[in-house]
């Protein structure tokens, strides 16, 4: 396995233990994280605020890895993401592009159907 998907798979199953501070020393600096359905954000202090918004509130997280390609830095997921939140079960397919710098996340862009996450989380 080459160091950019070790990056990768690490810090998807890191998601597990629910740690923003862990989450975020994954990231470089001036790592930019863009939720495609949303606005990009650049900087960990950025990417910190979209992450306290579902990573605190859900009792449980897992990206179920269904598919990892990689060419040099960039690394291709293809993920189911589950949270529990307020006790219900959300199940969110994800296609993820990351690109490694130095063994950090330098960008992280994730494409999905808000609808899906919207349906199952309201």
């Amino acid at each position: 396995m080459n160091e950019p998907e070790k990056v990768v798979r690490d810090f998807c199953s890191a998601w597990k233990r629910r740690d923003v501070a862990e989450l975020l020393g994954y990231f470089a600096d001036d790592a930019v994280y863009h939720n495609i359905p949303m606005d990009p954000v650049k900087g960990r202090d950025a990417i910190r605020s979209v992450l306290d918004m579902f990573v605190p509130p859900a009792q449980h997280i897992e990206f179920e890895m269904r598919h990892l390609a990689s060419d040099g830095p960039i690394v291709f997921t293809e993920r189911v993401d589950r949270f529990v939140i307020r006790g219900k079960e959300i199940a969110l397919p994800v296609a993820g592009v990351f690109e490694i710098r130095s063994g950090k996340i330098a960008a992280w862009r994730d494409y999905f159907d808000m609808q899906t996450w919207l349906k199952q989380n309201s």
